[in-house]
């Protein structure tokens, strides 16, 4: 009897360590959510800070590691702004899935102060935009270009007055939130040991999925900006799926949606990072014109969003309601187009 060797697709090779990562992100990605949570009731900071702040830094650092790495080591640029803008565009689709999971429009459950941090979301992917077209006749600072500079500012600008926003918030409803405490068994200070055990394996796992991602959309043969701005935004957007649909069990729904509007502030900034590291001059104006789809995207999804969250509808005729249904398809509709550019 004749035995030949089993030849496994190259895709198939690829496809294990990342679906290895995502197993390790699932599980302390549940973890994480379930601490952070504590955290936010034992410190009386409120889900949305927590989720802005804590959980979204936390989450967004695998497009941290991936932008160093591919402006670093890898020399790539393209795959370093599409990561970044391409997360902002997965994020939004998250909070449409926790819509399609919530009994209520999700809109009308949260509440309106995450309207701060899209609407700081909004400018910074407008100047992110400005600085494409304007390419290299955008001011410069040594090698930086203004834009990333000022990415930065409205990131520390922005968490600071939510934070003020949120405190006052919960001021208010003071009384309220004596009376609903549901962790009382458990110390803050074990809750943060947790946290932080949780993260450390989140951020190793996650800022393998890069890697991973790259090498299974290698066969494809697609452009970068497109590996850049879909496989690798979803990829190291994993965290974000995991935290804010295990935030969402837990019912802390404020919790995810500002780790997502969060998120979307931090890869921004990464950004403006990324810009910092890319020696070569203004980085906006070394990539490709292709990014100003992702980023008109993200700008429209953000302000569907807005709109959601100010009209506060109280039904929804489908699984989905009308503002989840929005972003939904202009995120597919940029996927198209992103493929039919050639990427």
């Amino acid at each position: 009897m004749l035995w030949y060797p089993l030849r496994v697709p190259a895709t198939v090779l690829a496809a294990v360590p990342f679906v290895l990562a995502s197993a390790v992100i699932l599980l302390a990605g549940v973890r994480l959510a379930r601490y952070g949570d504590v955290i936010a009731e034992k410190t009386g900071l409120g889900g949305t800070w927590m989720g802005l702040v804590v959980m979204a830094a936390v989450t967004s650092l695998p497009e941290l590691v991936t932008g160093t790495s591919a402006i670093l080591v890898v020399q790539v640029p393209e795959v370093a702004a599409g990561d970044a803008i391409g997360s902002c565009m997965f994020n939004l689709v998250i909070l449409a899935f926790l819509d399609f999971r919530n009994p209520k429009p999700l809109s009308a459950t949260i509440h309106q102060g995450h309207v701060l941090a899209a609407g700081f979301g909004l400018v910074q992917l407008g100047l992110a935009a400005l600085g494409i077209v304007a390419g290299a006749r955008m001011p410069v600072i040594g090698w930086i270009g203004l834009p990333s500079l000022v990415f930065l500012a409205i990131y520390a600008f922005a968490t600071r007055l939510i934070f003020i926003y949120e405190r006052a918030r919960l001021s208010a409803l003071a009384e309220e939130l004596t009376g609903d405490i549901r962790y009382a068994d458990m110390t803050l200070r074990y809750a943060i040991g947790m946290y932080v055990a949780a993260a450390a394996l989140l951020v190793v796992a996650a800022a393998y999925l890069p890697a991973a991602a790259s090498n299974l959309a290698a066969a494809t043969g697609l452009g970068q900006s497109f590996v850049g701005s879909l496989f690798v935004a979803a990829a190291t957007s994993m965290p974000e799926v995991v935290v804010s649909i295990a935030a969402a069990r837990l019912g802390a729904l404020d919790m995810a949606a500002g780790n997502l509007f969060g998120s979307n502030l931090f890869n921004i900034a990464v950004l403006g990072l990324d810009d910092v590291l890319y020696w070569r001059g203004g980085l906006l104006a070394d990539i490709s014109p292709v990014h100003l789809v992702s980023l008109i995207a993200a700008m429209v999804m953000t302000a569907i969003a807005v709109i959601g969250l100010t009209y506060r509808a109280q039904h929804k005729r489908f699984r989905l309601s009308w503002d989840s249904i929005g972003i939904v398809g202009v995120y597919l509709a940029a996927v198209v187009l992103l493929w039919r550019m050639g990427g």
